[in-house]
């Protein structure tokens, strides 16, 4: 497990260090998540993830998937202001609703109404569409939860990696 994770991120991850304790779990969480993934565009898994992670508080998770949407998607500046006001990020009027589910899906999921997932219809998701926000934002519920219980720091690299403003933007909380 240790030697996987390090030939994949280059370094030994703190969350692997966490799910050492149970490897099975870690396993389900990869086949989970790749699961999860798969059935999305990466952009709209890493938008709906990284508002899970900021409604979750969670920085080991924000700075994670802030880093893959600085490196694949945006500049630094616009992942910041998604960080900070989605809604003045420039996004488009889509993805600024699939920000605003899921991270309503990870704040309290009961609070999810019927209209909520109308507003996403109306911006042009089907059922399975925002099936798969739900799953994002679920799972990233599981994951940024057993991070923040277990006391998991997010790793140095990302101070390296990001700069200043981009680092203390994803920081949300723990």
């Amino acid at each position: 497990m240790f030697d996987a994770d390090t030939r994949t991120m280059g370094y030994l991850p703190n969350f692997t260090r966490v799910f050492a304790h149970s490897p099975a779990t870690y396993a389900a969480w990869q086949q989970l998540n790749a699961a999860v993934k798969a059935g999305m565009e990466l952009r709209r898994y890493e938008l709906a993830t990284l508002a899970a992670a900021r409604a979750l508080r969670s920085s080991y998770c924000g700075l994670a998937h802030g880093k893959v949407l600085r490196d694949r998607f945006f500049d630094a500046r616009t992942v910041a202001a998604i960080a900070s006001d989605h809604g003045a990020a420039g996004l488009s009027p889509q993805e600024v609703a699939v920000v605003d589910f899921a991270g309503k899906v990870a704040a309290d999921a009961s609070s999810v109404t019927e209209a909520d997932v109308a507003g996403l219809r109306d911006h042009g998701l089907d059922d399975t569409e925002i099936f798969q926000v739900v799953l994002a934002a679920a799972a990233r519920c599981f994951f940024s939860t057993v991070l923040s219980a277990a006391g998991a720091q997010p790793d140095p690299q990302y101070d390296d990696a990001l700069d200043p403003e981009l680092r203390q933007a994803l920081r949300f909380g723990d």
